[in-house]
């Protein structure tokens, strides 16, 4: 992990970790136009969050255990 954190990845796994997000969720909220803007695929990239299916649910975003160490390290 980083010594700094991006504050956008950060913000990002901040809101996954409220609740585990359906996936058409995060594409709807974090899509961007720019390809150097990759927030999710960046934060998902670095093991912080982990797409998982569940029974009755789908395809969800949830936060992984190296994300709560980066919640717990960088909480605002």
């Amino acid at each position: 992990m980083s010594e700094t954190a991006d504050p956008l990845v950060l913000d990002f796994v901040e809101w996954v970790s409220r609740e585990p997000r359906a996936y058409a969720e995060v594409i709807a909220t974090w899509k961007t136009s720019c390809p150097r803007l990759t927030i999710w695929e960046d934060a998902a990239d670095r093991g912080y969050v982990a797409r998982e299916t569940r029974p009755g649910v789908g395809l969800i975003i949830a936060v992984t255990a190296d994300g709560e160490k980066l919640l717990q390290t960088h909480r605002r």
